[in-house]
């Protein structure tokens, strides 16, 4: 945190270059937001992405930015996460180049727990290079590169993110300005590897794609946002909840069958076991509401300290401390 107070335009740079209606413009609005909140200097901030419509965000952020090769941004922001801890990374990348191309280097990352804000902004198409489906793409979505549908079961982000190990996993929509902006800030927050799935729309590939959660008044029907220790409650009226079904959860409204909202299950973000944070993540309609928010939050040692204080403790052990001294440590010949 600088004690200088950043504002929004402070962030800003360029003028965006993406379709007009295109999720990006909404989320670089909330993300510009978001960081001015955080309060870190731009000078100390690096956004890292790959390749993509989503990955020319760099451009239009005022801080130190690379736009990197396709599926590369994570192990590009882990060796400057590595080579200057004290950097925040902010690395950006769309649903195909961050878990195809990139699939290997997203889950390493999370496995590792480098401490990068990795944003994954999902519309579930290739947009970029004009309509091919995704490792997001449902089975049996109809694409120019799946023209009689696809015959792929498609990557869920979460369930890559858990099975990784990741110990941070938000989503959120990209036109819901409020909650887009507190699960950054949540995300900044978190020491180690974050994930947050950004549900967003492509207007020309694949318009409709989050129809469901578009609206405030359909996220009020179709999502639920989970805030850690508060009741699972959601609905218009906050009428609606979520219980323990077995093993499963189970959807039921207050007052009926004597369902109380002691009834309701409390959501713990900082859970060690992830069990039930997975089956909240993986909720999906009509049965079940999407889940939104942070939804799992635990710390663990990251990868950039513990390699920091590995070489502090094999400094301590070395007859040489730098270059010179160790090209010293050999035969010395001088020469007149």
């Amino acid at each position: 945190m600088s004690e200088i107070q950043y504002t929004v335009q402070d962030y800003k740079s360029g003028q965006p270059r993406w379709c007009p209606g295109c999720g990006d413009h909404s989320f670089l609005s909330y993300f510009h937001k978001a960081m001015a909140e955080i309060g870190v200097a731009p000078h100390n901030i690096a956004v890292i992405s790959g390749i993509g419509c989503s990955s020319r965000l760099p451009y239009y952020v005022n801080t130190y930015g690379f736009h990197t090769i396709h599926g590369r941004a994570a192990s590009v922001a882990t060796g400057a996460k590595v080579a200057n801890p004290n950097l925040t990374i902010w690395q950006i990348s769309g649903d195909g180049d961050g878990l195809a191309i990139g699939g290997n280097h997203f889950i390493h990352a999370i496995r590792r727990n480098i401490d990068l804000n990795m944003v994954l902004l999902n519309n579930r198409i290739y947009g970029l290079t004009k309509g091919q489906y995704s490792p997001t793409s449902a089975r049996g979505f109809v694409s120019k590169s799946s023209p009689y549908g696809t015959v792929e079961d498609p990557f869920r982000p979460a369930e890559l993110c858990f099975g990784a190990r990741g110990r941070f996993f938000a989503r959120c929509v990209a036109v819901d300005g409020p909650s887009t902006v507190e699960v950054l800030k949540a995300a900044a927050q978190h020491k180690g590897a974050s994930v947050v799935e950004v549900l967003q729309n492509c207007v020309i590939f694949n318009d409709g794609t989050h129809s469901t959660l578009a609206t405030k008044e359909l996220r009020a029907q179709n999502a639920i946002y989970l805030e850690h220790g508060k009741p699972m409650l959601f609905g218009v009226d906050r009428e609606l909840g979520l219980v323990q079904n077995g093993f499963g959860l189970k959807v039921v409204k207050l007052g009926e069958n004597g369902v109380t909202e002691k009834d309701i299950l409390v959501h713990d973000a900082h859970c060690q076991d992830h069990t039930l944070q997975l089956k909240l993540a993986l909720m999906e309609g009509p049965d079940f509401p999407v889940a939104l928010g942070v939804i799992r939050d635990v710390e663990a040692p990251t990868y950039e300290a513990a390699v920091t204080e590995q070489i502090e403790e094999i400094k301590k052990t070395k007859k040489y401390h730098n270059f010179h001294e160790l090209l010293m440590t050999n035969d010395v010949w001088e020469v007149k």
